[in-house]
């Protein structure tokens, strides 16, 4: 049998792929023991390079995956970090104290920052549904702001919590804490001051 391009030399091979026979110098060896023509040869080896890049990928693809599923020491350090963080601003803002499930349970008197923050929530909400008009006493908020409880506390409590409208501020509400601590809160703030010593 002849080469199917070299008509003139005898087939020493059949291509592996097609069939074709060839002579000697068209038979290409890709792997031992096989032969191919110069299109299957190009075929093949295209195809061989494409499934090693592939398998390549795929591992590197599934050693990414392994390393996010591992959580290492420096994870659990953040979550753990995060946590004790979170938990430490809770006692700071709140004094250690349990925050009220609703306002009839709670006992202002004991619980005096709960009371701050609250009239504090009430404030801001009145202002933000009012369009940031601070209102000029607590007696102003409407019934459904300040509740009758509450206006009754701060009615026989008049030394405990005090509010002005604060041309710089916005407001200041101040709660005296101790004889030597007061707490104010304005618009975006929260401070701790000394009362002053009055002449």
């Amino acid at each position: 049998m002849q080469c199917k391009n070299h008509p003139d030399k005898q087939a020493t091979q059949f291509c592996a792929a097609c069939e074709m026979p060839l002579c000697d110098d068209c038979a290409e060896e890709n792997e031992p023991g096989r032969y191919y023509c110069f299109k299957c040869a190009m075929i093949t080896s295209v195809s061989a390079v494409g499934a090693s890049i592939r398998d390549k990928k795929e591992r590197a693809a599934d050693g990414r995956a392994k390393e996010k599923k591992k959580l290492t020491a420096f994870h659990y350090f953040v979550i753990i970090t995060s946590a004790l963080i979170l938990a430490m601003w809770g006692f700071i803002l709140l004094g250690g104290e349990e925050f009220p499930e609703s306002e009839g349970n709670v006992d202002f008197a004991r619980n005096t920052r709960v009371l701050l923050f609250m009239v504090d929530g009430i404030i801001k909400d009145y202002a933000h549904t009012k369009g940031n008009g601070y209102p000029d006493t607590l007696h102003e908020l409407p019934q459904d702001y300040l509740s009758t409880d509450l206006k009754k506390f701060l009615d026989s409590h008049p030394d405990l919590l005090s509010y002005k409208r604060d041309p710089e501020t916005g407001y200041k509400l101040v709660l005296k804490e101790s004889e030597d601590m007061h707490i104010v809160i304005s618009a975006d703030r929260i401070q701790y001051e000394v009362p002053k010593e009055e002449a």
